[in-house]
């Protein structure tokens, strides 16, 4: 887990620990259900937590700040987040219960008290929230269509309220296609984090009618 700590280095020693309890974490899981492909769970820290972490290069969540994340599959980004921000609440949120199973589980055993793991579909939810954020779910049209109705009308950050998603390059295509009085950012990963795997990886903001 050093390269978290090249890119966050004022972790608290529980933080610390938390992040170093993820890999056997996983590990233990996946050989029971196949959450990371076995390839890739040795990059653990480098394609799951460290990506998920690069919201926090573009927004730092205010104590008391809401997140949900949809789809959010084996926890990503909501524990990486859960650890680095433990006075924002999040709200993990899958349609698939053996996966929110896993969030459950691993938040426990992090004693992450700001994880809410739910199994649920974006359309059924009612919570609010200042942010949405996800990561390899869908495109962003949908996105912003299941997202906007859980966005709250109270701001407590720099940036407006709204949805954050990790994407690949082919957002800009996926752009084109949301409503004209959407506002849409994105910034490269590769700014925050030289890492090749980076290279092709971008958040995008969306704030969007509502």
């Amino acid at each position: 887990m050093e390269i978290i700590l090249k890119y966050f280095k004022n972790l608290s020693d529980r933080q610390k620990e938390q992040f170093a309890q993820l890999m056997p974490l996983y590990k233990e899981w996946n050989e029971k259900i196949n959450l990371i492909s076995r390839k890739d769970i040795d990059y653990l820290y480098t394609h799951h937590v460290l990506h998920s972490l690069a919201i926090a290069k573009y927004v730092n969540f205010k104590p008391g700040a809401k997140v949900m994340d949809l789809g959010t599959g084996g926890g990503f980004p909501a524990i990486p987040l859960a650890i680095l921000f433990p006075e924002t609440q999040f709200y993990a949120v899958d349609s698939i219960a053996k996966k929110i199973k896993v969030v459950g589980d691993i938040s426990e055993r992090l004693n992450l008290t700001n994880v809410e793991a739910i199994v649920s579909r974006a359309e059924s939810m009612k919570i609010k929230v200042d942010f949405v954020v996800t990561r390899a779910v869908a495109e962003l049209k949908e996105l912003t269509q299941w997202s906007m109705k859980h966005i709250s009308q109270q701001e407590k950050h720099a940036i407006p309220n709204g949805l954050i998603a990790l994407k690949g390059p082919m957002f800009k295509q996926e752009a084109k296609l949301l409503p004209k009085g959407d506002f849409v950012d994105s910034y490269a990963i590769s700014k925050y984090f030289p890492e090749s795997y980076f290279e092709e990886k971008y958040i995008v903001y969306v704030q969007g009618r509502g």
